[in-house]
């Protein structure tokens, strides 16, 4: 994520249908039905979209985006995601759980450091402060419901504006949640997960819970407290904490370990009050290494875990990764993924990419079809995702100015994870990369092997093991080029 200010298609008829219930779409019972809309039970459901269900027309050249298959011309039509298509016991829709953020979609202006706004937004026309904020509402869930989004994602000072007090701010919030929650019972679309913005203010100049005032400390809780709830209200699935300026600009001026005891504290300050309120949202931590700060503590997944593992924290909180994030430690999204995945802490993904040639957070729509591949491969690996999903945190191009660009950026980010989920299920389903792997490996499942996993050996076994041999057993070659020509078969 990056600073906000830069920064769910229904059916035209009612009908009955038995099918797997898909996340996002209204839905009424006509007989029994599962407890929630992501239960896998088959059930028997009257579908309720019809397109009059629209409130505004701040597109009305925009159609409800429909799949339309891959020899569709249309560019405002799906080619590859068809939320109803079942892909190794799930509809699409239950394994993408797609969402829109609320910054870059409907805050974002075009501006950079280099220049201002560009983007044309009539409906902002004349407004500022808590009137643009109401006014905004109403457009970005029309964008999500032509789009088909089952959930969104915000942090608390893009949907409603800073106020002069803690007090005010609070107050602007209410009045946006309730406009939030009346646009969520009518388009049923869900919450992904709420944040707080602690990095815009120039209070948290210097971070929010390591910061070196004890009364930013306080502020930030107070902050957090509040988003708390609201997430909560909204029912939401989640909750994020990416700490934009929790890390240091230089090691001169700061006392690192008290820093990170701190963050510890504050984290768990959270934990407690979720309990109190009745929360049982999933936390996530968000990783990226640097931007704004020279280095953040959540530098990347491994970090973030030690950090968990450390401060007793791995009970309570997954951790939610970006690409662009991955990419700027120095790492592909595929890494991140496996290292959170094989410690059960893969918890939820920001969808978006960076342009190699650009060194920082440019947060581009994702369109590279070997990206998406690779993601939904460890996603399904490791269960897929449950409370979490794939988060569009992403923003159209300063160049891209005209609000039809959001639909384009959207369609071709939701095609591409299509495509990509199709394609790691073919992978999964051929077996010849997963045989390969397990072959790799055979020396681990049976003999010696065996006997140190199962920690029957020790130094002075294997030393006598190995003096007696002489020499170990040749190694096999890895066959990159193999399998990089394997992958292509599906790509």
């Amino acid at each position: 994520m990056v600073d906000p200010r830069g920064r769910r298609g229904g059916f035209g008829i009612d009908f009955v249908v038995t099918l797997r219930p898909m996340v996002g779409y209204a839905w009424e019972v006509k007989g029994s039905h599962p407890a929630t809309p992501n239960a896998t039970d088959r059930t028997t459901l009257q579908i309720h979209r019809p397109p009059t269900q629209i409130m505004s027309s701040h597109f009305p050249d925009v159609p409800k985006i429909a799949f339309e298959g891959p020899k569709s011309k249309n560019p405002l039509s799906y080619k590859h995601y068809n939320p109803a298509e079942v892909v190794e016991g799930k509809t699409m829709a239950e394994h993408l759980r797609f969402s829109i953020v609320y910054w870059h979609t409907i805050c974002g202006q075009g501006a950079d450091m280099f220049g201002g706004p560009t983007a044309l937004r009539p409906w902002e026309a004349g407004l500022s402060g808590i009137d643009l904020a109401k006014a905004r509402v109403p457009v970005f869930f029309e964008i999500a419901e032509k789009l088909g989004m089952p959930y969104y994602a915000f942090h608390d000072r893009d949907v409603a504006p800073h106020g002069r007090t803690l007090r005010e701010s609070n107050e602007y919030l209410d009045t946006i949640t309730a406009l939030l929650k009346e646009q969520q019972q009518r388009t049923g679309i869900k919450l992904l997960w709420g944040t707080a913005q602690l990095f815009v203010h120039p209070r948290f100049m210097h971070g929010a819970a390591t910061s070196p005032n004890a009364e930013t400390f306080a502020f930030a809780a107070a902050q957090v407290k509040k988003a708390l709830e609201v997430t909560h209200a909204l029912g939401g699935a989640g909750y994020t904490f990416w700490g934009g300026r929790e890390g240091y600009s230089t090691l001169w001026n700061t006392d690192m370990k008290r820093e990170l005891e701190h963050l510890a504290k504050f984290l768990h300050m959270a934990v407690d009050y979720a309990k109190e309120i009745g929360f049982k949202g999933q936390f996530y931590i968000e990783p990226k290494p640097k931007e704004p700060t020279k280095h953040q503590y959540d530098s990347d997944a491994a970090a973030c875990l030690n950090f968990l593992r450390e401060y007793d924290l791995l009970p309570y909180l997954k951790l939610n990764l970006e690409t662009n994030h991955a990419t700027l430690a120095g790492h592909s999204m595929q890494h991140e993924m496996e290292v959170a995945g094989a410690a059960g802490a893969l918890g939820s993904i920001d969808a978006n990419t960076g342009d190699l040639l650009l060194g920082w957070d440019t947060d581009q729509f994702p369109t590279d079809i070997y990206l998406t591949t690779q993601c939904m491969l460890v996603a399904l690996k490791y269960g897929g995702f449950t409370t979490g999903g794939v988060n569009f945190d992403s923003k159209v191009r300063r160049e891209s100015i005209d609000p039809v660009d959001l639909f384009h950026a959207h369609i071709g980010g939701m095609d591409a994870f299509a495509r990509g989920l199709k394609i790691a299920a073919a992978i999964r389903a051929d077996g010849r990369l997963a045989d390969f792997v397990k072959e790799r490996y055979s020396s681990w499942d049976s003999g010696l092997g065996a006997s140190i996993e199962a920690g029957k050996e020790s130094f002075a076994s294997l030393e006598k093991i190995m003096l007696e041999k002489g020499e170990a057993a040749a190694c096999k070659s890895g066959r990159q080029e193999f399998l990089e020509n394997l992958i292509n078969e599906f790509v």
